[in-house]
């Protein structure tokens, strides 16, 4: 499957008068790796997750997938949500409740116009990666939640997309449930080599998931480097309070 690397340059939001949401921010997601987006609410992660899925565009700045442009606010540049080959997985898994599971996961191809046979064919693949094999015929309001996070996971993996994004996928679920689905999708991740980018909180989940992790603070960068980096030379007092409480340890003084 193709993957990309990709890079923000000089990236800015406002909505309306006042401060950026996102301020100049240059970034770099090295292809085929797993991103976490840490930090408070309003800081600008699902703001940056939805420009790069194209369902918002900048005020200012480039996105770049390899040296394609996605979108180029000065020079008026704009790729689709559907020409980009990304796949979105939201945090109210946001599945169909009048369709069964199959339905749903073959949803995305069928826009595509992939043939019925293909279809019958990628469908039962996607959902057995995910092991819900044998509830293809099940109704949305008779699975678990943690079932309705895997079908939106499915759904989003079926169409094989070059970047998955994840708008805080797992902070629905219960402490069992998240440890199973964060295994499961850094597997799923790593068998298909997809270049991956999560947007959280929780520092636990960020620590799970990811191969490097992105701080922001009111919409800038406090710090991009391995998990490792973070804990044990945090740029900032800021990262430092963060991976303290996230480690479950009190800050010190």
């Amino acid at each position: 499957m193709e993957t990309v690397g990709i890079e923000t340059i000089r990236l800015s939001k406002c909505f309306e008068a006042g401060k950026p949401v996102l301020d100049e921010l240059d970034l770099s997601f090295a292809r085929g790796e797993f991103t976490g987006l840490l930090g408070p609410s309003g800081c600008g992660k699902t703001t940056l997750l939805r420009i790069l899925a194209g369902l918002d565009r900048p005020s200012a700045g480039r996105v770049t997938f390899d040296d394609e442009v996605m979108v180029d606010a000065e020079a008026g540049a704009f790729v689709p949500p559907e020409r980009r080959q990304v796949a979105m997985v939201f945090q109210s898994y946001a599945i169909w409740p009048h369709m069964t599971v199959f339905e749903n996961v073959a949803f995305p191809l069928r826009v595509a116009r992939v043939p019925r046979r293909r279809i019958r064919e990628r469908v039962p693949e996607v959902l057995a990666s995910v092991r819900l094999d044998g509830l293809e015929k099940r109704m949305p309001d008779e699975l678990s939640g943690g079932q309705q996070q895997r079908v939106a996971l499915a759904r989003a993996l079926v169409g094989q997309p070059r970047v998955l994004l994840l708008d805080e996928p797992l902070s629905n679920l219960d402490a069992s449930l998240r440890g199973e689905m964060r295994e499961m999708i850094r597997h799923l991740q790593e068998e298909v080599g997809l270049t991956a980018i999560i947007v959280t909180h929780d520092w636990a989940d960020a620590r799970a998931l990811s191969d490097t992790v992105v701080v922001l603070n009111q919409g800038r960068i406090e710090q991009q480097g391995r998990v490792e980096d973070l804990i044990h030379r945090p740029a900032s007092e800021f990262v430092r309070s963060i991976t303290l409480a996230g480690l479950g340890r009190p800050e010190e003084g």
